[in-house]
């Protein structure tokens, strides 16, 4: 398989998956760019590996944590007295504001967010996770034992704050 058959037929996917990470669209193009631009280059030992998409798959997940460590992303919310859109900052896609999971899962620690991603959305076992990381099992199992945990209890507080009537 070439590399332009490659990235035709799983770009789509690779984005889908970069901003389930990020949670941001322009900074996933940026992060599915910068690892396809690379992948280019390499296209002759990736191209003949087992597993071509799942080589890339783990230079996304990389590119992903190890952005997060380079930089602080910054970001600007705008409120309704914005007045003039062009002198504003850029602000990124979000979700529907009502998608509560979605924004608890923004709010995950990057890695146990990547474990997460990797097994509800790419359907990944704690092996093929850890492969990915390159962690051991243990950690992918404690990442998402966490991650589950923080979202139960997240889900579940405001139903713990309401006051039952006396």
């Amino acid at each position: 398989m070439s590399f332009e058959e490659f990235a035709a037929a799983r770009l789509a996917s690779l984005l889908r998956y970069a901003v389930l990470l990020s949670g941001d669209r322009e900074e996933a193009r940026d992060i599915v760019q910068e690892v396809l631009a690379r992948a280019l280059v390499k296209w002759g030992r990736i191209g003949s590996v087992h597993d071509p998409y799942g080589y890339v798959r783990r230079m996304v997940t990389n590119e992903f944590l190890s952005l997060r460590r380079r930089r602080r992303v910054w970001t600007v919310p705008l409120g309704p007295d914005a007045v003039d859109g062009a002198s504003a900052p850029r602000v990124p896609e979000q979700p529907e504001p009502d998608d509560d999971l979605w924004h608890l899962l923004m709010r995950l620690p990057r890695q146990q967010r990547a474990v997460i991603v990797l097994r509800y959305y790419e359907s990944l076992s704690d092996l093929e996770i850890a492969e990915v990381l390159g962690c051991r099992t243990g950690t992918v199992r404690s990442n998402a034992s966490r991650a589950l945990a923080a979202l139960r209890v997240e889900l579940d507080e405001p139903a713990n704050n309401e006051r039952i009537p006396s």
